[in-house]
């Protein structure tokens, strides 16, 4: 967990650095660029201890595929946040990332 959960933190981070602009197409680019600078830095106050912290207890094989799951989750963050339409593939899109988690984290 004191590797998951930062991680997890991070990405909600860095998801709003990279996306989260989208729902303000309103704003100054040079503005927008600033604010997901400072978003991201945030996300690397988390990212790179859990990183640290993870590197005792998981591969970087599992702690990359695991952040590949959480890059999966831009799917609910365009339906809940951006409010764009839920579609049936991206569930179909995430079962194979799910998969892989299963087989990478099997002993």
């Amino acid at each position: 967990m004191k590797t998951i959960v930062p991680l997890t933190i991070s990405n909600l981070f860095i998801t709003f650095a990279w996306y989260g602009h989208l729902k303000y197409g309103e704003v100054p680019l040079y503005k927008v660029i600033v604010v997901r600078w400072l978003i991201a830095f945030l996300e690397y106050c988390f990212q790179v201890p859990a990183n640290r912290i993870g590197s005792y207890e998981f591969t970087a094989v599992l702690r990359k595929t695991s952040r590949s799951y959480y890059a999966a989750s831009i799917q609910f963050f365009s339906v809940l946040y951006l409010r764009q339409p839920l579609r049936w593939n991206y569930f179909a899109g995430l079962a194979p990332i799910v998969a892989a988690l299963a087989v990478i984290f099997t002993k």
